[in-house]
């Protein structure tokens, strides 16, 4: 399963408003659950919410991938959004974020799941993609940017 599979121009949010790790990660849930494979939104924030009390998801260089397992989704959604600002995440380098991309998994789709994160990461860690996505202004870019460099950084 490729990022491009799940992740749609209506889910992405340019110019993310919030001032706090709590404010985003709610903007972003609720973006999702605008998405029909939404069952109940509430589950869905005390998933996210419950694995990010274990440890925060800021993972470095101004990333995060908040993420979480329920019954409440009838399949894997994402959102992702860049803040109009730098926010304060308790990321584990201590620096601010502004690229985050969220993942809500259904129970029983471990797997795809797992390997969802981890290609989500790979693509993260690449400097000049996070610096690209920075400068872009709208969904429409910044989801193309996500199937190009997906295209050409992983085997279909």
């Amino acid at each position: 399963m490729k990022i491009s599979d799940i992740l749609t121009e209506d889910m992405v949010m340019a110019g993310l408003l919030g001032d706090s790790k709590d404010e985003i990660i709610d903007a972003l849930i609720d973006r999702v659950a605008t998405s029909p494979k939404v069952k109940d939104k509430e589950k869905v924030r005390l998933a996210i919410f419950e694995r990010e009390k274990i440890m925060s998801t800021g993972v470095g260089n101004g990333f995060a991938i908040p993420h979480g397992k329920t019954d409440a989704v009838s399949d894997i959604v994402a959102s992702f959004g860049v803040t109009a600002k730098p926010i304060d995440y308790q990321s584990l380098d201590e620096k601010p974020v502004r690229l985050v991309f969220l993942l809500v998994g259904k129970d029983n789709l471990v797997g795809p799941h797992i390997k969802l994160l981890s290609r989500i990461s790979r693509l993260m860690n690449k400097e000049g993609f996070r610096k690209h996505l920075l400068e872009l202004q709208t969904p429409k870019e910044i989801l193309e940017a996500f199937k190009s460099e997906e295209a050409t950084y992983f085997d279909a």
